[in-house]
């Protein structure tokens, strides 16, 4: 059996009392073993959830974190360089096999990281307007222990919730300050406000990269994963329906995959946030994908992604998943935390970047 993946703050006081109680509760029912530890492991989830308390587990909560449950894979492999598999003379890694029969006709590609790095160093953006927020007035008088404890906390947050919606990261910002308390609650900026500061840092950096490539300052190497358009245009002349998703906000995505010069091989099917923290704009293209194919034909997907939620999601649905875990800075070679991370959220093939193309569609069979 996986562990769960929780994103949120986690406090694991009592978590192994409530994983007994779930388990004990579950053989009580007659259910077999398998599924009495797969329901301690949901009551667990809820009740480390609930900060500085003895939390406790409702029905209703237990069958909402059981009903999509987000899973850790592969944890021994994600941590140990040494048991990695490789394809022959490559460096793309095996992580799980997958039917020989496997035919790719629709392809889901994450966008920043993935494809593009026009937003390389986001995370350099986003942490001090979280800190800042956290601190409130105090940001230029708190201590050095104090500014430590928050930078790490903050960080430790960014790291767990790369890759889901900017605006659900902005939720968490909430929590964060309420937890240090040195911003009253009258005086909190809600979700959209700390997301507006963010997102309008973060454009400022992305417009500078745009205007330095309409003038020719920067090239299109130095604003993508290497070798990833080449890799785009072979699919799209293979027949393949490309789709990008982006918890970025669609107009944003839109506006910089056409400065980047590939919007049109995606045809209309490029999805980003809208402004609604109850949709997940990567699950919407994967729900939009299963409408337009059917399930019976979501063997037929493949998901290119740097970050954990689409590699989950695909995983769900039975498609076939590749984690970039790339160097943005250098836009090529490995991020070995990037690997961890996809190999916990399920991805089939780990690849450092699209150098070799070549055979990564061999691979894939196509």
């Amino acid at each position: 059996m996986h562990g769960l993946m929780i994103v949120s703050r986690v406090d694991t006081v009592g978590a192994g009392d409530s994983y007994l109680a779930g388990v004990a509760a579950t053989l009580a029912a007659g259910y077999d073993l398998k599924t009495a530890a797969e329901i301690g492991s949901f009551v667990a989830g809820v009740t480390v959830q609930k900060l500085f308390q003895t939390g406790t587990a409702t029905p209703d909560e237990v069958m909402e974190i059981g009903t999509n449950p987000d899973y850790i894979y592969a944890p021994d492999l994600a941590e140990n360089f040494r048991k990695a598999v490789y394809l022959p003379d490559s460096e793309i890694e095996i992580i799980n096999e997958w039917k020989e029969k496997f035919t790719v006709k629709y392809a889901i590609f994450d966008h920043d990281g993935t494809l593009s790095t026009l937003r390389e160093g986001w995370e350099l953006i986003m942490a001090p307007v979280m800190i800042k927020a956290i601190l409130g007035d105090k940001y230029k008088d708190a201590g050095m222990d104090v500014y430590a404890k928050v930078e790490g906390s903050v960080r430790e947050f960014i790291d767990k919730t790369t890759g889901i919606q900017t605006l659900v990261q902005m939720k968490g910002l909430l929590d964060l300050i309420r937890e240090f308390g040195f911003v009253p609650e009258e005086k909190m900026l809600d979700e959209f406000g700390c997301k507006k500061i963010y997102n309008d840092e973060l454009l400022s950096m992305v417009r500078v990269r745009e205007r330095k490539y309409a003038n020719g300052e920067l090239s299109l190497d130095d604003l993508t994963v290497k070798n990833a358009i080449p890799f785009l245009k072979k699919l799209y002349d293979a027949g393949i329906k490309l789709f990008l998703a982006s918890g970025s906000d669609e107009n944003d995505v839109i506006e910089e995959a056409r400065a980047l010069g590939y919007e049109y091989l995606f045809e209309g099917r490029i999805y980003g946030s809208v402004g609604d923290v109850s949709i997940e704009a990567k699950r919407i293209v994967l729900n939009n994908i299963m409408e337009e194919i059917g399930r019976d034909a979501l063997a037929q997907v493949v998901t290119f992604g740097d970050g954990p939620v689409e590699i989950r999601e695909t995983r769900k649905r039975g498609g076939l998943t590749v984690g970039l875990a790339t160097n943005e800075l250098r836009r090529y070679e490995l991020n070995p935390q990037k690997r961890t991370r996809l190999i916990k959220a399920g991805a089939d093939i780990i690849i450092p970047d699209f150098s070799q193309y070549t055979k990564l569609l061999d691979l894939i069979k196509v």
